[in-house]
């Protein structure tokens, strides 16, 4: 594995925290979790346009209908990410949901390695490989557990398993995303652009999802309170264009599983580092030993699967 890969994988899974906490305060803002979820993927839009504009590469767009038609839904994804967690939060808690999303990146990922579905280069999955996924796993538990509780974990049971089955879904789609813009990028050569359009699909897809809450009777976004939003909490599109075209450049060369296990990694280094000193605007909370013992669980395991 290149020796780059896995500390800018780091880095970018731990700027999924900074876009958690960025939606957080839009969304608090605009009180329209949609319309805050909107508002970032366009940002993310656009600076990825202005990028592939800088580096000449918008024309490659006019390429696209040489693809296939499965190759431009990359973008549903990150729609679909978003408003499960927008839906799930609430309905199951934060780290319930997270590890519900954790455990389909994680199944996704290996079965696009181990049956090399969507382009990715096939990697049979040896002992190492499932034994460093099982820890992952079980390092998810020790997280989810010890922060939620045995409480909130039984009351997420009783939900109807229609939730649960959105939040594996939620999760796989992201492992999914990035092999389907491998695909596109592939054909189009040009990594900005692939960016570019995979998050102006998002865009459309959650305007989409506003529109419809608006006709529904759900409240207008409001657009006044946004001069009092903090300075980083504008950065939620680029951490998100950040880890969309890093993971879709990434999996052809390392493979899905390695990228998923490795910015998962990233995130929980930094919830972790984000609840212990209360950063980002967020409630300050004590770090439990056993999530910390999950913390490390997951990190041998990540290190199995990249390292051996």
């Amino acid at each position: 594995m290149e020796a780059f890969a896995i500390p800018f994988l780091l880095l970018v899974g731990s700027l999924l925290a900074l876009q958690a906490a960025a939606n957080v305060q839009l969304s608090a803002a605009m009180a329209s979790p949609f319309g805050a979820s909107t508002l970032q993927l366009g940002i993310g839009a656009a600076l990825l346009i202005a990028v592939a504009g800088g580096a000449g590469s918008l024309g490659a767009l006019g390429l696209l209908d040489e693809a296939e038609p499965w190759q431009l839904l990359g973008g549903l994804g990150s729609a679909l990410y978003i408003t499960a967690g927008i839906l799930l939060f609430p309905r199951l808690g934060a780290l319930v949901a997270v590890g519900l999303f954790i455990a389909g990146q994680m199944l996704a990922s290996l079965l696009l390695d181990g049956f090399g579905w969507l382009g990715v280069e096939r990697d049979a999955l040896d002992a190492a490989a499932l034994i460093g996924a099982f820890a992952v796993g079980v390092g998810v538990w020790l997280i989810v557990h010890a922060q939620a509780g045995a409480g909130a974990l039984e009351v997420a049971a009783r939900q109807r398993g229609g939730w649960a089955v959105l939040g594996l879904a939620a999760g796989a789609v992201l492992p999914i995303q990035g092999a389907i813009n491998a695909q596109l990028n592939a054909e189009l050569d040009a990594a900005t652009a692939v960016g570019a359009f995979s998050f102006l699909v998002a865009t459309a897809a959650m305007a989409l999802v506003l529109a419809g809450f608006l006709a529904a009777g759900a409240r207008r976004p409001r657009v006044e309170p946004l001069g009092g939003v903090p300075w980083w909490g504008w950065l939620g599109g680029f951490c998100g264009a950040t880890y969309v075209t890093a993971v879709f450049l990434l999996i052809p060369e390392i493979g899905a599983a390695p990228v998923v296990v490795i910015t998962v990694a990233g995130q929980q280094l930094a919830s972790v580092a984000v609840d212990r000193y209360g950063l980002l605007r967020l409630p300050r909370r004590a770090i439990p030993g056993r999530r910390l013992t999950g913390v490390a669980v997951l990190l041998c395991g990540v290190a199995l699967i990249t390292l051996l």
